[in-house]
């Protein structure tokens, strides 16, 4: 029998006869909602993330398999932050603060579908994406995370592949999480007060040039003017007859 195979992307335990599924699953003349309904069964724990499901039919006799793979490494992230999205400027803000255990715990999720030579890379990787939505490591950011792990620093937890988290740790997270967010917070503050001063500096610079290249103006009107001045004069002091020659 032959195979058709359709690679979706629903929302966990949401999915619904909208056009996203009829335009590939229509032309093969299967009950849609028998599928949907199956769906939402094998997706159901992964409620409010986007999760990937391969629909594979036999075209004959419209008997369908589903596979549901895991969702995507930024989906993972924003469920264990607790996140409805990611920070759209991730250098100047930041909305989470993960532990290194929960880095552990998303890599063991995501080893498979992770391009990664080991599982100390695979972890690296999800700190990767969590620097990309804005989320901190231990209170620190990507780069600084990656080089205390080449260093050594987590071998014991990573090789181990700790994932438990005290009440404590969750509570010293959320605390560096508040401390980070206000200094940056601080930060641009400060880059915006120095950015306005440029600004206002500039400005009064600008003002200072025209100001100069008016007066200049002005000076060169009045020497023109005194140049008309003097040379009337002289025209009027010039004696008759050298006016009748100069006129013929």
């Amino acid at each position: 029998m032959s195979k058709e195979i359709i690679d979706l992307m629903i929302e966990g335990g949401q999915a619904k006869a909208g056009p996203s599924l009829a335009q590939p699953l229509a032309p093969l003349g299967i009950n849609i909602q028998q599928i949907i309904t199956k769906i939402n069964e094998k997706t159901s724990s992964f409620n409010g993330m986007k999760v990937p499901v391969k629909v594979t039919v036999e075209t004959e006799d419209k008997s369908f398999d589903l596979e549901v793979g895991t969702p995507p490494i930024s989906e993972l992230i924003k469920k264990e932050i607790k996140a409805e999205k990611g920070s759209g400027t991730p250098d100047k803000n930041k909305i989470g603060n993960i532990a290194i255990e929960q880095a552990i715990k998303l890599a063991k999720m995501k080893q498979d579908s992770l391009l990664s030579n080991n599982f100390k890379s695979a972890v690296k990787s999800v700190i990767g994406s969590c620097n990309s939505l804005g989320v901190l490591i231990e209170g620190k950011s990507a780069k600084e995370i990656n080089r205390e792990i080449d260093s050594g620093k987590y071998d014991s937890i990573i090789n181990s592949q700790r994932t438990e988290l005290s009440k404590e740790k969750q509570n010293i997270l959320a605390q560096q999480l508040i401390e980070v967010q206000e200094r940056m917070k601080k930060e641009l503050a400060k880059l915006e007060a120095e950015k306005k001063a440029e600004e206002e500096k500039a400005k009064k610079l600008v003002t200072q040039a025209e100001a100069t290249v008016a007066e200049a103006d002005k000076e060169g009107e009045k020497k023109e003017e005194a140049g008309k001045e003097v040379k009337e004069t002289k025209e009027a002091a010039k004696p008759a007859a050298e006016k009748k020659e100069a006129k013929k």
